[in-house]
Order: C-alpha cells, then structure tokens, then sequence
C-alpha cells in the first residue's frame, strides 16, 4: 500500500550569514587560484555582530588581500566599513600534510581521509530532488527582484523551505513553501507579501507543473529588520545540506566552501554527484546514491558504494561493474577533467554545487550514459 510522504528541503539567499562567510572563503579560493592555480587553501570565516575573522591555511605563490576580496562581497549586499572590522589569520599549510598531497609534485592526492555522497533522481530535468529545487530557486528570484528594485525595502539575507508530497517516490503536489526576508524598518511589508507570493512563488509551481494551491507563508514571524551577522552569527561551512541535496541523500559530513581541489570533501562529491548522475540519465536506475571513501595522500578512493533505492531493474553490483569500467577514479584525472584549478568557485557558494544549469559545470555533463549503458550489457 502506497502513501503519501512530506519531503522538506530549506535553501538561504546570499545575505544568509553563514553564506557571506562561504562565499568570502569561496572569492579568496579564486583569488588564490588566478594567480596560481597550485594554490593550496583551506579557509574558513566567521561573522558575528560588527566582527569578521578570516582564518585557515593558504599556500600560494601569488598575494591575495584577503581583507580587501571580504569586502568585495560585503559590498553589494549593501555594508560599508563602518560595519565590520574585518581580521586576517591565516597561515600556511602543514608541510607534513603538503608532503602527501603533492606526493613529491609528481601528482596529486587526497589532502585528508573521508568519506562523500552523490545523488540523482528522475524527478526533475536537472536530476535534483523537487524540494531543493524549489527553494534554491525562491531565493534565487526574490535575489533578482531586489537587485531590479521590483521588491522595494527587501534585504538580502533570506530564508526559504519547500514541502512536497511524494506518493510511491514521485512528487505529486508542493504541499507548503515558506520565506523569511529581511526588509529595511519602514519597508511596507504586506507589499513584499504579496509580491513574494503572486510573481514568485506561484510562478515557480506552475514552471514546475505543479499545483498552485499550497500553502503559503512569508515572515510568519513578523518583522525581520536585523538581518546578516548582525542579526546572527556565521560560518563557513554550515550549510552543507543546502549546497548538497537537501536532505534527499546522506551527506559526508564534510564542507566545499574554501577548500581547493586536493581536498576530497569537494572533489570526491562533485565526482560522486557526476557518476550517479550519469548512472540516472542512462536509465539503469531512477534514484541513485554513491558513496567513495578516501584515505589520505592516496590518489583514489578505496571504496565505492552504491544504492539505487530498488529503482533499478538491474543489479547493484552489476551497476556497480559497469561504474567501475565507465568512470576514471583517479584525483588527477577528475581534477583535469573538471578543470578545478580555474577559479569557479566563488558561483558555487550560493544556491548548491548541483544542478546549476546556468554554470554549465563539468561535474553535471552526462557524457557516460552511452559508455554505462554499454558496459551493463556486457
């Protein structure tokens, strides 16, 4: 007997402060990688109240003014230097850790042990769960209607969460979606009600084809005037559910924000999102869920997991087989193939890693389903 489950995913805008410190941490990665895309990084911010510490390891044969790239991103979302005192500690990395990575520079490896997830699903045209979807993209078009000032008196730090039914794993209907929104004291917030309502969210459904009769909240709470790290403090690193899947799939527990490419927190998810990905889009399952495990200063993970969630019509170890012939596991190849050591990452620091049609990121080209599809039959 089939019944119907409630799946909830949450997204927040660029204002967000634990996203301002992501995307500090992602501009300085950048930064670092222009200059020298062997740059090793590893950084990590903080913000709280008038406060910002920009802190971790960076080596890097360029000079990146780490104060000065904080406020390029602090800038547009409407702070000035009155606001925050902003303190720089970094320091470079661990000689015995840079040993192991570069492997005596003839290649890279992991730059620490771990373990990571990749997800897809049939159920959207970008392989992403409906919910995330959803509220990656509220926030997302309240962003664009505040920069077009088509949302007079709304801020950028921004909260959204989507409720959707599912019946025998397939979306059916957005049960509620929700956004929280700062907004300037004198903002005429039944405006931003209304708006938020009538030009986003229903819109979003019907471009979905779903049902425009969900429920429908922005600023249940009420006012929402002290916003940013003012109104609470932010992390690098603290929203890994709304970069990833969210909450459809396991997550490895490691942070992509300010890492470069040696770290496998980033590399080997992205790389896990690309073969599950591909594994969907050929249609040897409607769902599926990789997990790679890595040891430090090996160049591949030395583990491989799969769950197709009894999608598939195939076996999982066949599946699995075929994965193995299909895809090169090796960290240099992966990093090659996804030309990692461009600067691409501070886009990355908002809205997820995955599904991002408007990047045209090489972690979501399905360029294996033919060679997936082949090797199973074999």
């Amino acid at each position: 007997m089939s019944f119907i489950k409630k799946i909830t995913s949450e997204s927040v805008g660029i204002g967000h402060p634990d996203k301002i410190c992501d995307q500090i941490a992602d501009s300085i990665l950048d930064s670092c990688l222009k200059l020298d895309p062997n740059s090793h990084v590893a950084c990590e911010v903080f913000a709280s109240n008038h406060l910002i510490v920009i802190g971790g390891e960076i080596t890097t044969k360029g000079y990146v003014d780490v104060v000065k790239t904080a406020w390029d991103v602090l800038k547009p979302l409407g702070y000035d230097e009155c606001d925050f005192t902003i303190l720089s500690n970094i320091n470079k990395q661990s000689t015995d850790i840079a040993k192991l990575v570069d492997m005596t520079f003839k290649a890279v490896a992991a730059g620490d042990q771990g373990i990571v997830f990749g997800y897809a699903t049939n159920e959207t045209d970008t392989y992403m769960p409906l919910p995330i979807t959803l509220a990656h993209a509220l926030c997302y078009q309240v962003e664009k209607l505040i920069k077009s000032k088509k949302l007079p008196g709304a801020r950028f730090d921004m909260k959204s969460q989507v409720c959707v039914d599912y019946k025998n794993d397939k979306p059916i209907a957005i049960d509620s979606m929700l956004m929280s929104i700062q907004h300037d004291e004198k903002a005429n917030v039944n405006n931003i009600w209304k708006s938020v309502i009538n030009n986003v969210m229903i819109p979003l459904a019907k471009k979905y084809k779903m049902n425009t009769t969900f429920k429908k909240f922005v600023n249940e709470a009420g006012d929402f005037i002290i916003g940013g790290p003012f109104g609470d403090t932010g992390l690098t690193g603290r929203k890994i559910i709304v970069d990833t899947y969210g909450g459809a799939a396991k997550h490895g527990g490691g942070a992509f924000s300010g890492k470069d490419y040696t770290k496998v927190d980033r590399t080997g998810a992205y790389f896990a999102r690309y073969i599950a990905k591909n594994v969907v889009a050929a249609k040897l399952a409607d769902r599926c869920e990789v997990q790679l495990s890595f040891n430090i200063g090996s160049p591949k993970p030395y583990s491989i997991f799969i769950n197709t969630f009894n999608s598939s019509k195939y076996p999982e170890d066949k599946i699995l087989d075929s994965i193995n012939k299909s895809f090169d596991f090796d960290l240099n190849s992966i990093i090659k193939k996804f030309n990692m050591k461009k600067n691409i990452y501070k886009n990355l620091s908002v809205y997820g890693h995955f599904g991002r049609t408007n990047l045209n990121l090489p972690w979501e080209k399905l360029d294996k389903t033919i060679e997936l599809q082949k090797n199973i039959k074999k």
